[in-house]
């Protein structure tokens, strides 16, 4: 994820605990859904898959709004 601001992400996730906190949960929300699109979690229900996605895109976008504030400091 935002691998155009791998610097940035690195500062980030080492100088600012939220900004790591959020970060981890999207990429752990990510690999939960790779995981049951390709039908390796049975429990899932769709809504529940739904939900898990915009949960992840809220975490995204709070993630880009956090380097965008750093990026133009």
């Amino acid at each position: 994820m935002f691998h155009e601001h791998r610097e940035i992400v690195t500062e980030l996730k080492t100088s600012n605990a939220h900004f790591k906190k959020i970060f981890d949960a999207h990429n752990d929300l990510h690999d939960q859904l790779e995981k049951a699109e390709e039908g390796g979690v049975d429990h899932i229900n769709p809504m529940e898959i739904e939900k898990m996605k915009k949960e992840k895109l809220k975490l995204k976008d709070e993630a880009y709004a956090m380097i965008m504030d750093y990026k133009n400091k």
